[in-house]
């Protein structure tokens, strides 16, 4: 079973990124990722309605930190610190070495790499540190764009489920995708 801690805070940089803890400084970002249409076109959970929106939703994310739930990165540029995104690994399935990850990016930096880059080193974290064996993304089948840069990567097609989540009157269908780790070795 993965005995997981988070403390201290897993700092990740790449190239052009650094992947840090979120503050409640970064609230008014976190709102507008949590209320843009672009942005939460495919993410079926209700719009935030204001700055304390986010708020609450980054001391959710720092609650689940502190009890090693779930781990949540804010997206920023090297040499800024406004965050412009954010990826976790959540729903963690300690007993079979499985977590989900999921992600989110400001349209202005869409398009450019920035997810395929975050998301490769937190896999890298995910496989190497945390001692994942398997990572599942819960796709909407309409997000095109998510889907290609989850098969670029490596994940594989795993299931489709039809009408299987209802949210906002309606039922929707999704596509599960998994990446298995490359290392191969479980302690």
């Amino acid at each position: 079973m993965l005995n997981i801690s988070f403390n201290p805070f897993p700092l990740i940089t790449t190239e052009r990124l650094v992947l840090r803890r979120m503050s409640e400084d970064d609230a008014a970002e976190m709102f507008f990722l949590r209320s843009d249409e672009q942005v939460m076109k495919y993410i079926d959970r209700p719009r935030a309605q204001s700055v304390d929106d986010g708020l609450k939703f980054i001391r959710m994310i720092n609650e689940a930190l502190l009890n090693n739930e779930y781990i949540n990165w804010a997206i920023t540029l090297k040499g800024e610190n406004r965050l412009i995104g954010n990826i976790c690994f959540w729903r963690i399935e300690r007993e079979h070495f499985r977590a989900e990850i999921g992600y989110v990016l400001h349209p202005a930096h869409q398009g450019k790499g920035i997810m395929n880059e975050a998301v490769t080193a937190v896999l890298d974290y995910g496989f190497k540190e945390m001692k994942l064996h398997s990572v599942e993304a819960n796709v909407n089948p309409e997000n095109g764009a998510s889907i290609k840069l989850l098969e670029r990567i490596g994940f594989i097609r795993e299931g489709y489920f039809k009408e299987n989540y209802f949210f906002d009157g309606k039922f929707l269908d999704s596509a599960i995708y998994s990446l298995i780790t490359p290392l191969r070795n479980v302690d």
